[in-house]
């Protein structure tokens, strides 16, 4: 996660900050990819694919118990859990745990700085550490991610997706045409470019 008293004044990521005032000086989530108490079965909680968190079957409305709730969730490699330092409980997350609902773009190609929000309002500066992936959807279509922290992803919104999307550019890689997107001195591959009719 970013240290928001780290970044330059101005900056994309700085900007979001400022939106969020007081949340955003929190010292960040606990250190759940620490801890490992015993698994103690799943419980009536699932995340749905619009980021809505349900409990017993109704929403949780909220939004700081959503925000608590995600600083405490974890990716094992079987299973999505919320972690205390006494105990493990298994949820369910139909997509990806968050939305990135906020976007901020600073220069292009190569030097290109992209920044998120997520619904929970963590923010991520796209980069080796927190990379984009690109999926197809049900319909052929793309969904994009933005890697927030451990194994845990947002899904961009789809009008945020239609202009990241649009940043997109045609790059070889591994002597292919690729179509992707670069930000934070990455490449960020979205499909090859004879897939899109590019090539």
């Amino acid at each position: 996660m970013i240290d928001p008293s780290s970044l330059p004044p101005g900056s994309a990521l700085a900007r979001l900050t400022e939106a969020l005032g007081s949340d955003a000086k929190r010292k960040g989530p606990p250190p759940v990819e620490r801890w490992n108490p015993a698994y103690c079965g799943e419980i009536d909680m699932r995340i749905a694919a619009d980021g809505t968190w349900h409990y017993m079957g109704s929403p949780i409305n909220r939004p700081s118990l959503v925000k608590l709730f995600s600083t405490v969730l974890r990716k094992d490699p079987e299973r999505y859990v919320l972690v205390t330092p006494v105990e493990r409980v298994g949820i369910k997350v139909e997509d990806a745990p968050f939305l990135a609902v906020e976007m901020a773009v600073e220069g292009e190609g190569e030097g290109r700085q992209i920044a998120f929000r997520t619904n929970v309002d963590d923010l991520v500066q796209v980069g080796p550490d927190h990379p984009l992936r690109f999926e197809q959807d049900a319909n052929g279509g793309v969904k994009p991610y933005v890697k927030v922290r451990g194994e845990l992803w947002a899904l961009v919104t789809r009008s945020l997706a239609l202009d990241l999307i649009a940043m997109g550019e045609e790059k070889t890689v591994d002597k292919a045409a690729t179509f992707g997107l670069n930000a934070g001195s990455a490449f960020f591959p979205i499909a090859p470019a004879s897939e899109l009719g590019i090539a």
